[in-house]
């Protein structure tokens, strides 16, 4: 992806209050926002640059001249190259003629519509001193004190093209390049594609709307997008009061009255109590109170053994070691109720933090392809789960285990195509797993390998070693395959009681799946009889193309919405700190963008 920033200075004012309250998203429900294209929907694409004789009084010949005259020269200040080419592209299209001007000078619904779109981009977490305000605001006013000349009209004419490329882009592949602050995110965004959607917004009569159908259209982008404006007026009244680090809580036991306190007030600021959490379910559907173990035998017997409060001291209960849990389902920790060391770092992180976070992951809603195909597979890692999506509707939800947090376990986040299903499949075992872990273990026990259905055959000249087909194959009785650079597939497992785990990342970067059965049924279109034949037959290694290509994503979303609630994931690979310092640099607007966003509010209010 040839991105246009590489060292970007996304000053986005994590800590401040939205400029204008509220967000009117529109999600495609029809879509369920998987699949969507980039100007998705039949639309009325009637707009076409007016014919007119004179923009302002000025004759629009010469008001076209200086268009052509002001594209050959500089672009605009805090505009990258491929998006001034992105310009003259967008003008070449409509012949060269002012986009944004009537008869009597900048379109009024059009016009208006642009700019508040631009005023309003910190909605979307985008940066607004990425778009040439300043100058847009000095020409708009420009317009308004006498009358115009050609060149001023061809000036705010180009710089209006000018933020609305820009914004749009942004809109499609994002702010930042995925390169400068991942080297893991492998799915390329079409930024090809970009030029078409420009023309396509451009024909839309209605600029609102198209630079609505611009952004991303999933359900989980428009929550976020709500979420923002929670967390940033949570983030402007400071931090929240922090827990106390003390030893690891378990439910009956006693502790501080000031910590317990302090648990409470931090539970509270996410609207987490001890009446709502002990009902809530949990990420798995366990309810916290369960988690908590109300109602256990063994944990009465345990509670029964714990000392009474002393004097300063209260007892951390059920309920409130129920909204603990409740806590720790939403935010991607092993549910159990104890209040560890992990369950109290996660619950102090500030709320700036968590607005990084959510900005972040706006971002990287950006950075996927708008098209994902009508018949696809998406892998959420941070979330353990894979949703397959059949025309819009979720056909499919099944836990999944993913890649272990060492740097060479990782599942890395790519698309591709799955193209073949396995049944009884052989492990061909890696050269490095064979290397670190094989070759010592039978080099320790000679009857390693008998004892455990390995078998060592020659490859080019290589011995090398694989697992023999059948229930306890490493990856249970079918694979899925989808060519890629990185060997990583989807699987069955025969360690089936792992998929209990909240925490699931065991695996040395493929993907168990809970339900490889009726993945199998999806994928081919079989009847579950068929598959199970297939899987149980003790036909061997046995490959069935899938009869339409499907497209898998392996994503990685660390905050996203599961049952319409929002959670924020397990970062398993840190990779939110690095992209939250590329966010928060040098964070808050210049005072020039400021001032230009003032005043074109003012503009706006005025039309």
């Amino acid at each position: 992806m040839s991105h246009r920033r590489p060292a970007p200075r996304f000053l986005l004012p994590l800590v401040l209050a939205a400029a204008a309250a509220g967000c009117d998203v529109k999600a495609s429900a029809e879509d369920g926002g998987k699949g969507a294209a980039a100007s998705s929907g039949e639309v009325d694409r009637s707009w076409t640059a007016p014919t007119v004789a004179a923009v302002a009084g000025v004759p629009s010949s010469e008001v076209k001249s200086a268009i052509e005259q002001r594209l050959g020269g500089a672009r605009p200040d805090g505009l990258a190259d491929d998006q001034w080419r992105h310009v003259k592209t967008l003008y070449g299209r409509f012949g060269r003629t002012p986009l944004w001007m009537d008869e009597d000078g900048p379109d009024k619904a059009r016009a208006t519509a642009l700019l508040r779109a631009l005023v309003d981009a910190d909605q979307d977490a985008l940066r607004l001193d990425a778009y040439p305000l300043p100058a847009l605001a000095n020409a708009l006013n420009a317009l308004r004190s006498g009358k115009p000349t050609a060149a001023q009209l061809a000036e705010t004419d180009v710089l209006m093209s000018a933020a609305f490329t820009a914004l749009g882009e942004d809109l499609i592949t994002g702010q930042l390049n995925p390169r400068t602050v991942t080297e893991d995110w492998h799915i390329d965004p079409k930024e090809e594609e970009v030029d078409t959607a420009l023309v396509r917004a451009m024909q839309e009569p209605a600029t609102d709307q198209a630079l609505d159908r611009l952004r991303p259209q999933d359900p989980d982008y428009a929550a976020l997008r709500k979420a923002l404006v929670q967390y940033r007026d949570l983030s402007a009244k400071g931090s929240w009061a922090a827990v106390p680090a003390g030893r690891a809580l378990k439910p009956g036991e006693p502790d501080a009255a000031t910590r317990l306190q302090a648990l409470r007030a931090r539970l509270s600021a996410e609207g987490l109590t001890s009446d709502s959490a002990a009902a809530a379910p949990t990420s798995e559907g366990v309810s916290p109170a369960n988690a908590a173990g109300a109602g256990d035998s063994a944990q009465r017997k345990r509670a029964a053994r714990v000392r009474p409060p002393r004097a300063g001291e209260a007892v951390y209960d059920a309920a409130l070691a129920g909204a603990v849990a409740e806590y720790q389902a939403r935010h991607g920790i092993v549910v159990d109720s104890i209040l560890g060391e992990q369950t109290v770092k996660s619950m102090n992180l500030s709320p700036s933090y968590r607005l990084g976070q959510i900005a972040a992951n706006l971002e990287r809603h950006r950075w996927m392809p708008r098209a994902l195909g009508a018949k696809h597979i998406a892998v959420n890692v941070p979330a353990f789960r894979l949703e397959a999506w059949d025309q819009g509707k979720k056909a499919l939800d099944m836990k999944v285990i993913v890649g272990a947090e060492y740097e060479d376990r990782r599942t890395a986040v790519f698309s591709d195509t799955m193209t073949t299903v396995v049944f009884r499949p052989y492990w061909f075992v890696t050269d490095d797993i064979a290397t670190k872990e094989l070759w010592p273990k039978q080099q320790a026990d000679p009857g390693y390998f008998a004892a455990n259905n390995y078998e060592t055959f020659q490859e080019g000249g290589q011995t090398r070693i694989r697992q023999t087909p059948g229930e306890e194959n490493s990856l249970g009785l079918v694979k899925f395959l989808f060519p890629n650079a990185y060997n990583i597939y989807l699987h069955d497992t025969p360690n089936r009681e792992l998929f209990g785990k909240d925490v699931r990342a065991f695996s040395h970067g493929c993907i168990r799946v809970e339900k490889p059965a009726e993945l199998a049924q999806w994928v081919l279109g079989w009847d579950a009889a068929r598959v199970q034949e297939a899987m149980n037959s003790g036909k061997d290694n046995v490959e069935t193309k899938v009869p339409q290509r499907v497209p898998v994503y392996i994503t990685y979303f660390t905050v996203y919405t599961q049952d319409g609630q929002l959670r924020f994931g397990n970062d398993l690979y840190d990779r939110d700190a690095k992209m939250i310092q590329a966010l928060t640099a040098e964070a808050g607007q210049k005072p020039e963008t400021v001032a230009a966003v003032k005043a074109i509010r003012t503009l706006v209010a005025e039309r």
